[in-house]
């Protein structure tokens, strides 16, 4: 896999957390004791939802550009973030930053 493929994977990796991380946030405002202010005001509860879905597309979106460059099933990983998420999200962010980094290390040793 050439460094410009493997930038690309690690960026798109980068933004699929960070998609993530604000789609956590999002439904960290519908848990209590966030939940009460939130659901009060019907805007705010309509953003929150708006929010919290175009977070979790955008990350799914990422991770599946980011599996695809590493050359892995984007149907496989993906369905394994949609079927566990938020921690299933998560495992599949660590797992393939830890391919991504162990086969560059595996072509440096070569």
């Amino acid at each position: 896999m050439s460094a410009r493929l493997e930038a690309a994977a690690h960026r798109a990796l980068a933004g699929s957390a960070a998609a993530l991380l604000a789609a956590l946030g999002c439904i960290a405002l519908l848990l209590p004791p966030l939940a009460a202010d939130t659901l009060a005001a019907p805007l705010r509860t309509t953003l929150t939802v708006l929010a919290l879905a175009g977070a979790m597309l955008l990350h799914w979106w990422l991770l599946g550009r980011a599996v695809r460059r590493l050359g892995q099933s984007v149907v496989a990983w993906v369905g394994l973030a949609v079927l566990l998420f938020p921690v299933g999200s998560a495992a599949a962010l660590m797992l393939l930053g830890g391919a991504g980094r162990a086969r560059h290390g595996d072509a440096h040793a070569m």
